[in-house]
């Protein structure tokens, strides 16, 4: 099929859209700017408006934008996996992980700075556990994937639970903050864009065989696709972009679930066009949502994840009341 007009141009509409949402992100906030200063400020950082800038609002907006790519990224990745248009990046028990060894580290007095390497550490040793569970000596089963990574999630939540029963007052107000999703201490290490650039290169290039998998894996097979290879590959590549988004800013939700259904609505489900249009869509989401969170209650800041969560709910809503109807 030809694309359409929209198809054809929502990619560069998103682009230009993105500058203008970050100009717009980097004026706005505690002490709003005019494009004078805003200006000022970006042509001589050593000035007190360009300390605002260039080591406040720009890392946190990077920080936003990356977390927002990888989060739709993932989503996509994961709803081809499970074959289920509800499947979101947490599903399979990464961000407990993450929370659990956060946690566990904000509980016995870590610094901040190691935070982000606690996240990965943990996300990662979860990815490696629920893959050794689900792989088994049978053959690949997405239901099995599924119930593994649902059953873990639910013992990393049991560990969380405990770890805030057990933790003291002054610590317990950041570690709710990490677990709803927090921008407001993150920053965007340059790992973290080339992790996404890598996957998305290689996302790309296999998005003929997403195609073909989100038709049915029997139908794949007849194809010549080498579904359980690249089945596992999938469930590795999502759960990598997931703990990169989890160890910059916490558990925010809402993102890799509701992106992906409503770009799949503008450009169809071919992944050549869906998964570009994802992952600019996906950072351009939260910048907003990170920009709400700044500026809503000035200057007192919201958990980003809670305006997610108040985007995302109507709008997922919106969209089953939309299948319903079809």
């Amino acid at each position: 099929m030809m694309p359409t007009a929209i198809q054809r141009l929502l990619i560069p509409m998103l682009l230009v859209t993105t500058a203008i949402v970050i100009l717009i992100a980097t004026l706005l906030g505690s002490v709003p700017m005019s494009m004078h200063e805003w200006w000022l400020a970006i042509s001589n950082p050593a000035a007190e408006q360009g300390e605002v800038i260039w080591r406040l609002r720009l890392p946190r907006v990077a920080a936003a934008w990356a977390v927002g790519a990888l989060l739709s990224l993932s989503g996509c990745l994961m709803q081809v996996l499970l074959r289920n248009p509800l499947a979101d990046p947490y599903i399979l028990g990464v961000s407990g992980g993450a929370a659990f060894a956060t946690l566990l580290g904000m509980s016995l007095g870590v610094t901040a700075a190691f935070i982000p390497a606690l996240a990965l550490l943990g996300s990662l040793f979860s990815i490696l556990l629920v893959f050794g569970l689900a792989r088994g000596e049978g053959p690949w089963s997405s239901t099995r994937l599924l119930l593994t990574g649902v059953v873990t999630a639910s013992g990393w939540a049991a560990l969380i639970s405990l770890i805030l029963a057990l933790g003291s007052d002054s610590s317990l107000r950041g570690m709710l903050f990490w677990l709803i999703g927090d921008l407001g201490y993150a920053k965007a290490p340059v790992w973290s864009f080339l992790i996404l650039a890598l996957a998305f290169g290689l996302c790309l290039a296999l998005a003929r065989s997403l195609n073909v998998l989100a038709i049915g894996e029997s139908t794949a097979r007849l194809l010549g696709e080498s579904t359980e290879k690249l089945l596992w590959l999938l469930y590795l590549l999502a759960s990598v972009l997931t703990a990169t988004a989890v160890s910059i800013a916490g558990s925010i939700g809402f993102v890799g679930l509701i992106v992906p259904h409503l770009v799949r609505l503008m450009v169809g489900s071919d992944h050549r066009r869906l998964l570009p249009a994802a992952t600019l869509f996906g950072g351009l989401f939260l910048v907003v949502a990170d920009t709400l969170a700044r500026t809503l209650l000035a200057p007192r800041q919201l958990p980003v994840g809670v305006i997610t969560a108040l985007l995302g709910v109507p709008l997922f809503l919106l969209l089953l009341n939309r299948a319903k109807v079809k």
